[in-house]
Protein backbone atom coordinates (compact mmCIF):
# COMPACT_ATOMS: atom_id res chain seq x y z
CA UNK A 1 0.00 0.00 0.00
CA UNK A 2 1.42 3.46 -0.80
CA UNK A 3 -0.60 7.05 0.29
CA UNK A 4 -2.08 7.00 -3.08
CA UNK A 5 -4.37 4.09 -1.66
CA UNK A 6 -4.61 6.42 1.46
CA UNK A 7 -5.52 9.46 -0.91
CA UNK A 8 -8.76 7.79 -2.36
CA UNK A 9 -10.84 7.56 1.00
CA UNK A 10 -10.31 11.20 1.49
CA UNK A 11 -12.80 13.83 -0.21
CA UNK A 12 -11.21 16.95 -0.76
CA UNK A 13 -14.59 18.61 -0.92
CA UNK A 14 -15.44 17.04 2.66
CA UNK A 15 -11.71 18.28 4.04
CA UNK A 16 -12.38 21.95 2.43
CA UNK A 17 -16.35 21.67 4.32
CA UNK A 18 -14.78 20.40 7.62
CA UNK A 19 -12.49 23.47 7.81
CA UNK A 20 -15.12 25.84 7.79
CA UNK A 21 -17.07 24.25 11.06
CA UNK A 22 -13.72 24.65 13.48
CA UNK A 23 -14.40 26.95 16.06
CA UNK A 24 -12.32 29.52 18.13
CA UNK A 25 -13.39 26.77 21.16
CA UNK A 26 -11.32 23.55 18.83
CA UNK A 27 -8.63 26.05 18.63
CA UNK A 28 -8.30 26.64 22.17
CA UNK A 29 -8.54 23.13 22.79
CA UNK A 30 -5.49 21.90 20.50
CA UNK A 31 -3.26 25.14 21.56
CA UNK A 32 -3.84 23.64 25.38
CA UNK A 33 -3.36 19.89 24.47
CA UNK A 34 -0.05 18.50 25.13
CA UNK A 35 1.93 15.66 23.74
CA UNK A 36 1.46 14.75 20.12
CA UNK A 37 -1.00 16.24 18.13
CA UNK A 38 -3.13 14.68 15.42
CA UNK A 39 -4.36 15.21 11.84
CA UNK A 40 -7.47 16.56 13.13
CA UNK A 41 -5.52 18.96 15.12
CA UNK A 42 -3.92 20.06 12.41
CA UNK A 43 -6.68 20.86 10.15
CA UNK A 44 -7.73 22.66 13.45
CA UNK A 45 -4.94 24.94 13.26
CA UNK A 46 -4.81 26.02 9.54
CA UNK A 47 -8.54 26.61 9.65
CA UNK A 48 -10.22 30.16 8.97
CA UNK A 49 -11.19 29.83 13.06
CA UNK A 50 -7.28 29.86 14.27
CA UNK A 51 -6.57 32.61 12.32
CA UNK A 52 -7.12 35.27 15.62
CA UNK A 53 -4.58 32.90 17.60
CA UNK A 54 -1.66 33.73 15.41
CA UNK A 55 0.20 35.02 18.13
CA UNK A 56 -0.60 32.44 20.14
CA UNK A 57 0.20 29.58 17.50
CA UNK A 58 4.01 31.86 16.85
CA UNK A 59 5.14 32.34 20.53
CA UNK A 60 4.45 28.01 20.52
CA UNK A 61 6.12 27.26 17.30
CA UNK A 62 9.06 29.30 18.37
CA UNK A 63 9.45 27.18 21.69
CA UNK A 64 9.53 23.85 20.04
CA UNK A 65 11.38 24.95 17.55
CA UNK A 66 14.31 26.15 19.95
CA UNK A 67 13.32 22.83 22.04
CA UNK A 68 13.82 20.64 18.85
CA UNK A 69 16.57 22.53 16.81
CA UNK A 70 18.14 24.85 18.82
CA UNK A 71 19.17 28.44 17.58
CA UNK A 72 20.77 26.77 14.44
CA UNK A 73 19.80 27.74 10.54
CA UNK A 74 21.35 25.09 7.79
CA UNK A 75 21.90 27.30 5.06
CA UNK A 76 21.77 25.55 1.17
CA UNK A 77 21.95 26.85 -2.28
CA UNK A 78 20.53 25.36 -5.68
CA UNK A 79 22.38 24.67 -8.74
CA UNK A 80 20.76 24.99 -11.77
CA UNK A 81 22.10 21.86 -13.96
CA UNK A 82 19.80 22.71 -17.06
CA UNK A 83 16.12 24.26 -17.92
CA UNK A 84 15.15 22.44 -20.74
CA UNK A 85 11.77 20.48 -19.80
CA UNK A 86 9.30 17.97 -22.10
CA UNK A 87 6.44 19.08 -19.36
CA UNK A 88 3.83 21.52 -20.05
CA UNK A 89 3.33 22.74 -16.65
CA UNK A 90 1.26 25.80 -16.80
CA UNK A 91 2.49 27.54 -13.59
CA UNK A 92 6.82 27.16 -14.49
CA UNK A 93 8.87 29.15 -16.23
CA UNK A 94 10.16 25.88 -17.76
CA UNK A 95 7.70 24.62 -19.34
CA UNK A 96 8.28 23.63 -22.77
CA UNK A 97 5.07 25.50 -24.10
CA UNK A 98 7.44 28.55 -23.46
CA UNK A 99 9.56 30.06 -25.35
CA UNK A 100 12.85 30.84 -23.80
CA UNK A 101 16.44 30.45 -24.44
CA UNK A 102 17.14 26.50 -23.36
CA UNK A 103 20.46 25.49 -21.71
CA UNK A 104 22.00 22.22 -20.29
CA UNK A 105 25.50 22.62 -18.04
CA UNK A 106 28.29 20.67 -19.33
CA UNK A 107 30.98 18.83 -17.61
CA UNK A 108 33.17 21.38 -17.37
CA UNK A 109 30.37 24.02 -16.48
CA UNK A 110 28.59 22.15 -13.73
CA UNK A 111 32.85 21.75 -12.38
CA UNK A 112 32.67 25.67 -12.33
CA UNK A 113 29.54 26.32 -10.95
CA UNK A 114 30.56 24.26 -7.99
CA UNK A 115 33.96 25.48 -7.51
CA UNK A 116 32.04 29.42 -7.32
CA UNK A 117 29.10 28.07 -5.10
CA UNK A 118 32.00 26.08 -2.88
CA UNK A 119 33.87 29.71 -2.66
CA UNK A 120 30.75 31.41 -0.98
CA UNK A 121 31.64 28.56 1.35
CA UNK A 122 28.42 26.54 1.32
CA UNK A 123 28.55 22.81 2.23
CA UNK A 124 25.05 21.53 1.44
CA UNK A 125 24.18 21.77 -2.56
CA UNK A 126 21.06 21.12 -4.41
CA UNK A 127 20.68 20.10 -7.73
CA UNK A 128 17.89 21.58 -9.56
CA UNK A 129 16.69 20.40 -13.18
CA UNK A 130 13.59 20.29 -15.58
CA UNK A 131 12.14 17.43 -16.46
CA UNK A 132 13.99 16.29 -19.68
CA UNK A 133 15.04 12.51 -19.48
CA UNK A 134 16.78 12.25 -22.61
CA UNK A 135 19.38 15.25 -21.87
CA UNK A 136 18.93 15.20 -18.66
CA UNK A 137 18.68 11.11 -17.21
CA UNK A 138 20.81 8.80 -14.82
CA UNK A 139 24.17 8.84 -16.97
CA UNK A 140 23.93 12.76 -16.67
CA UNK A 141 23.02 12.67 -12.83
CA UNK A 142 25.74 10.20 -12.27
CA UNK A 143 28.30 12.52 -13.65
CA UNK A 144 26.95 15.29 -12.32
CA UNK A 145 27.02 14.07 -8.44
CA UNK A 146 30.56 12.43 -9.51
CA UNK A 147 31.49 16.08 -10.39
CA UNK A 148 30.11 17.82 -7.32
CA UNK A 149 31.05 15.54 -4.78
CA UNK A 150 34.22 16.65 -3.63
CA UNK A 151 33.16 19.99 -3.16
CA UNK A 152 30.52 19.82 -0.82
CA UNK A 153 29.25 17.35 2.22
CA UNK A 154 25.40 17.38 1.17
CA UNK A 155 24.07 16.67 -1.80
CA UNK A 156 19.97 16.84 -2.71
CA UNK A 157 18.05 16.76 -5.56
CA UNK A 158 14.83 18.19 -7.57
CA UNK A 159 14.46 17.02 -10.60
CA UNK A 160 11.92 14.39 -12.28
CA UNK A 161 10.90 11.36 -10.35
CA UNK A 162 12.90 8.33 -10.69
CA UNK A 163 12.85 4.80 -9.97
CA UNK A 164 13.77 2.92 -6.65
CA UNK A 165 16.68 1.48 -8.46
CA UNK A 166 17.76 4.58 -10.24
CA UNK A 167 17.49 6.50 -6.54
CA UNK A 168 19.16 3.44 -5.02
CA UNK A 169 21.86 4.26 -7.66
CA UNK A 170 22.57 7.68 -7.10
CA UNK A 171 22.84 7.09 -3.70
CA UNK A 172 26.57 5.85 -4.45
CA UNK A 173 27.02 8.65 -6.30
CA UNK A 174 26.85 10.35 -3.53
CA UNK A 175 22.82 11.39 -3.09
CA UNK A 176 21.72 12.24 0.10
CA UNK A 177 18.34 13.95 -0.29
CA UNK A 178 15.56 14.07 -2.78
CA UNK A 179 12.80 17.12 -2.79
CA UNK A 180 9.81 16.19 -4.86
CA UNK A 181 6.68 18.47 -4.37
CA UNK A 182 3.05 17.15 -5.51
CA UNK A 183 2.31 20.51 -6.41
CA UNK A 184 -0.89 19.86 -5.52
CA UNK A 185 -2.52 16.82 -3.97
CA UNK A 186 -6.12 18.03 -5.49
CA UNK A 187 -6.30 14.58 -8.30
CA UNK A 188 -9.88 16.56 -9.91
CA UNK A 189 -7.62 19.33 -11.24
CA UNK A 190 -4.28 18.46 -11.26
CA UNK A 191 -4.36 17.48 -14.96
CA UNK A 192 -5.41 21.51 -15.85
CA UNK A 193 -2.14 22.76 -14.28
CA UNK A 194 -0.06 19.73 -16.12
CA UNK A 195 -1.73 19.35 -20.42
CA UNK A 196 1.54 17.14 -21.19
CA UNK A 197 4.63 15.75 -20.65
CA UNK A 198 5.43 12.60 -18.09
CA UNK A 199 4.34 14.68 -14.89
CA UNK A 200 1.15 14.42 -15.86
CA UNK A 201 0.78 11.30 -14.33
CA UNK A 202 -0.40 12.05 -10.88
CA UNK A 203 -0.03 8.39 -9.37
CA UNK A 204 3.55 8.22 -10.39
CA UNK A 205 5.08 11.40 -8.68
CA UNK A 206 2.73 10.60 -5.86
CA UNK A 207 4.39 7.61 -5.27
CA UNK A 208 7.94 9.01 -5.37
CA UNK A 209 9.02 9.27 -1.69
CA UNK A 210 7.38 5.49 -0.98
CA UNK A 211 10.15 5.00 -4.08
CA UNK A 212 12.54 7.44 -2.10
CA UNK A 213 11.43 5.19 1.60
CA UNK A 214 12.00 2.00 0.03
CA UNK A 215 15.65 2.75 -1.57
CA UNK A 216 16.57 4.19 2.17
CA UNK A 217 17.02 7.94 1.26
CA UNK A 218 18.50 9.91 4.44
CA UNK A 219 16.09 12.44 3.98
CA UNK A 220 13.03 13.52 1.51
CA UNK A 221 11.39 16.71 1.44
CA UNK A 222 7.64 17.41 0.09
CA UNK A 223 5.40 19.73 -0.33
CA UNK A 224 2.71 22.04 -2.60
CA UNK A 225 2.60 24.79 -4.91
CA UNK A 226 0.99 27.82 -2.84
CA UNK A 227 -1.18 28.97 -4.52
CA UNK A 228 -2.71 26.66 -6.96
CA UNK A 229 -5.31 25.02 -4.74
CA UNK A 230 -6.72 26.21 -1.42
CA UNK A 231 -3.82 26.32 0.53
CA UNK A 232 -5.78 25.09 3.69
CA UNK A 233 -7.14 21.84 2.19
CA UNK A 234 -3.96 21.46 0.66
CA UNK A 235 -1.93 21.61 3.68
CA UNK A 236 -4.01 18.70 5.37
CA UNK A 237 -3.15 17.04 2.65
CA UNK A 238 0.64 17.59 3.12
CA UNK A 239 0.53 16.37 6.57
CA UNK A 240 -1.54 13.38 6.07
CA UNK A 241 1.64 12.47 4.21
CA UNK A 242 4.14 13.32 5.80
CA UNK A 243 2.03 11.61 8.72
CA UNK A 244 1.88 8.51 6.56
CA UNK A 245 5.38 8.76 5.44
CA UNK A 246 6.87 9.28 9.29
CA UNK A 247 5.43 6.33 10.39
CA UNK A 248 6.48 3.72 7.13
CA UNK A 249 9.83 5.55 6.93
CA UNK A 250 10.74 5.67 10.60
CA UNK A 251 14.82 6.24 9.79
CA UNK A 252 14.04 8.68 7.33
CA UNK A 253 14.39 12.59 7.86
CA UNK A 254 11.58 14.40 6.41
CA UNK A 255 11.33 18.04 5.11
CA UNK A 256 8.63 20.94 4.02
CA UNK A 257 9.34 23.32 1.70
CA UNK A 258 6.17 26.59 1.11
CA UNK A 259 6.87 27.20 -2.33
CA UNK A 260 4.45 30.26 -3.21
CA UNK A 261 3.81 30.80 -6.86
CA UNK A 262 5.99 33.78 -8.34
CA UNK A 263 6.29 35.50 -11.66
CA UNK A 264 7.39 33.55 -14.59
CA UNK A 265 7.71 32.96 -18.26
CA UNK A 266 4.21 32.29 -19.00
CA UNK A 267 2.52 34.66 -16.97
CA UNK A 268 0.40 32.18 -14.70
CA UNK A 269 -1.65 33.55 -12.29
CA UNK A 270 -2.78 30.89 -9.50
CA UNK A 271 -6.61 31.06 -8.52
CA UNK A 272 -6.01 30.73 -4.68
CA UNK A 273 -3.41 33.57 -3.44
CA UNK A 274 -1.74 33.01 -0.37
CA UNK A 275 -1.00 35.98 1.86
CA UNK A 276 1.96 36.46 4.05
CA UNK A 277 -0.39 36.02 7.18
CA UNK A 278 -1.70 32.85 5.89
CA UNK A 279 1.83 31.27 5.34
CA UNK A 280 3.02 32.37 8.76
CA UNK A 281 0.02 30.54 10.09
CA UNK A 282 0.53 27.56 7.80
CA UNK A 283 4.18 27.41 9.07
CA UNK A 284 3.09 27.41 12.44
CA UNK A 285 0.81 25.18 12.01
CA UNK A 286 3.23 22.32 11.01
CA UNK A 287 5.59 22.79 13.46
CA UNK A 288 3.51 22.75 16.49
CA UNK A 289 1.92 19.68 14.68
CA UNK A 290 5.67 18.09 14.35
CA UNK A 291 8.73 19.24 16.41
CA UNK A 292 11.03 17.21 14.35
CA UNK A 293 10.20 18.01 10.98
CA UNK A 294 12.24 20.36 8.89
CA UNK A 295 10.96 23.54 7.57
CA UNK A 296 12.70 25.45 4.83
CA UNK A 297 12.06 29.01 2.90
CA UNK A 298 13.70 29.58 -0.27
CA UNK A 299 14.33 33.01 -1.76
CA UNK A 300 11.00 32.52 -3.41
CA UNK A 301 9.98 34.91 -0.58
CA UNK A 302 10.79 38.68 0.37
CA UNK A 303 14.07 39.27 2.83
CA UNK A 304 11.82 41.40 4.93
CA UNK A 305 9.26 38.18 5.43
CA UNK A 306 11.97 36.05 5.56
CA UNK A 307 13.40 37.72 8.55
CA UNK A 308 10.15 38.14 10.67
CA UNK A 309 9.48 34.59 9.86
CA UNK A 310 12.71 32.94 10.55
CA UNK A 311 12.33 32.68 14.38
CA UNK A 312 8.81 31.27 14.41
CA UNK A 313 9.86 28.00 13.09
CA UNK A 314 11.93 28.17 9.84
CA UNK A 315 14.67 25.08 10.35
CA UNK A 316 16.42 26.00 6.56
CA UNK A 317 17.10 29.09 4.27
CA UNK A 318 18.32 29.31 0.83
CA UNK A 319 20.71 32.54 0.04
CA UNK A 320 22.32 33.52 -3.32
CA UNK A 321 19.82 31.62 -5.67
CA UNK A 322 20.00 31.71 -9.04
CA UNK A 323 17.28 30.17 -11.19
CA UNK A 324 18.70 29.46 -14.49
CA UNK A 325 21.77 27.10 -15.53
CA UNK A 326 25.10 28.78 -15.06
CA UNK A 327 24.22 31.66 -12.84
CA UNK A 328 26.92 31.45 -10.79
CA UNK A 329 29.79 31.29 -12.73
CA UNK A 330 28.26 33.46 -15.17
CA UNK A 331 25.75 35.83 -15.68
CA UNK A 332 23.44 34.63 -18.39
CA UNK A 333 20.09 36.10 -18.51
CA UNK A 334 16.55 34.93 -19.60
CA UNK A 335 17.38 31.50 -18.46
CA UNK A 336 15.52 31.62 -14.93
CA UNK A 337 12.69 29.36 -13.69
CA UNK A 338 10.72 32.12 -12.12
CA UNK A 339 12.64 35.12 -10.39
CA UNK A 340 14.13 35.47 -7.46
CA UNK A 341 12.53 37.68 -4.60
CA UNK A 342 15.22 37.95 -2.09
CA UNK A 343 18.68 38.65 -3.47
CA UNK A 344 21.16 39.11 -0.75
CA UNK A 345 24.07 37.56 -1.10
CA UNK A 346 24.86 34.55 1.58
CA UNK A 347 27.09 36.77 3.67
CA UNK A 348 24.39 39.05 3.76
CA UNK A 349 21.76 36.17 4.66
CA UNK A 350 24.21 34.63 7.45
CA UNK A 351 24.42 38.29 8.99
CA UNK A 352 20.95 38.61 9.04
CA UNK A 353 20.94 35.03 11.39
CA UNK A 354 23.31 36.19 13.61
CA UNK A 355 21.50 39.32 13.94
CA UNK A 356 18.81 37.47 15.33
CA UNK A 357 21.14 35.20 17.86
CA UNK A 358 21.07 32.36 15.88
CA UNK A 359 24.03 30.40 14.15
CA UNK A 360 24.51 30.35 10.08
CA UNK A 361 25.02 26.31 9.60
CA UNK A 362 26.71 25.55 6.23
CA UNK A 363 27.60 22.01 6.61
CA UNK A 364 24.46 19.21 7.23
CA UNK A 365 26.53 16.38 8.02
CA UNK A 366 30.00 14.41 7.53
CA UNK A 367 30.57 11.66 6.98
CA UNK A 368 33.75 10.78 9.39
CA UNK A 369 30.68 11.02 12.26
CA UNK A 370 29.38 7.63 11.11
CA UNK A 371 26.56 9.29 9.57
Amino acid sequence: MSFYDILQKLSWENIGDDLKKRTTHDVEFVLRKKGKKTLNDFLTLVSPAASPYLEEMAQLSHRLTLKRFGRTIQMYIPLYLSNECTNGCLYCGFSKANSIKRHTLSEKEIAEEAEAINGQGFEHLLLVSGESPRRVGMDYFKKAFDIVRPYFSHLSLEAQPLDQGDYESLISHGLNTVLIYQETYNQQTYPDYHPFGKKRDFRYRLETPDRLGNAGMYKIGIGSLLGLEDWRTEAFFVASHLAYLKKKYWRTRFSISFPRLRPASGGFKGKSPVTDRDLVQLICAYRIFDEDVELSLSTRESGAFRDHVLPLGITTVSAGSKTGPGGHASDEDGLEQFHVCDERSPEEVAKMVKAQGYEAVWKDWDSVLGN
